[in-house]
């Protein structure tokens, strides 16, 4: 069995705990701690440690793209609807529907909103660009108000 690393990053919208192997980030997801508790170690993985470089970036207005390594894990249907998130652009928005119709499903607008529920990497799959199609914040796993904060980020920072 593959040995997975924790590493806990303090974003100014709380703590992300950051799970991966020597290989790949596995998960990336809001703590309920207050503080990081997984701190960096010798035998933290770079991978690791690189994602946690490019969210620091992000955060700091100096990121629009990640380039670490990640590994979805999830139904075929799922990674489908995580890899056509990743096409929103950087401070731009989408609705269920629209992921729908760019993966030639227009009618599995719920199955669409489970899949990005069940998204384990935040921030890098950007489900919180997922809006409702009357333009309301729509819930995000990690809290409406993280959600709205991030997309104000964004456009904070935009080109």
């Amino acid at each position: 069995m593959t040995k997975l690393y924790k590493l806990d990053y303090e974003s100014p919208i709380g703590v992300i705990e950051l799970t991966g192997t020597h290989e790949a980030i596995s998960s990336i997801l809001f703590s309920e701690e207050s503080k990081a508790k997984n701190l960096l170690q010798a035998e933290t993985p770079p991978v690791l440690t690189e994602c946690y470089s490019q969210l620091d970036e992000y955060f700091k207005g100096q990121r629009q793209e990640f380039t670490f390594p990640y590994q979805l894990e999830g139904t075929d249907f799922q990674k489908t609807v995580w890899n056509a998130l990743t096409k929103i652009p950087y401070a731009k928005t989408g609705s269920y529907k629209d992921i729908a119709v760019s993966i030639g499903n227009e009618k599995a607008i719920r199955a669409v909103g489970s899949a990005n529920g069940k998204n384990k990497l935040s921030i890098v799959i950007p489900c919180h660009r997922i809006i409702g199609s009357n333009g309301k914040l729509t819930g995000y796993a990690g809290g409406l108000w993280r959600k709205e904060w991030l997309l104000q980020h964004e456009k904070a920072h935009s080109r």
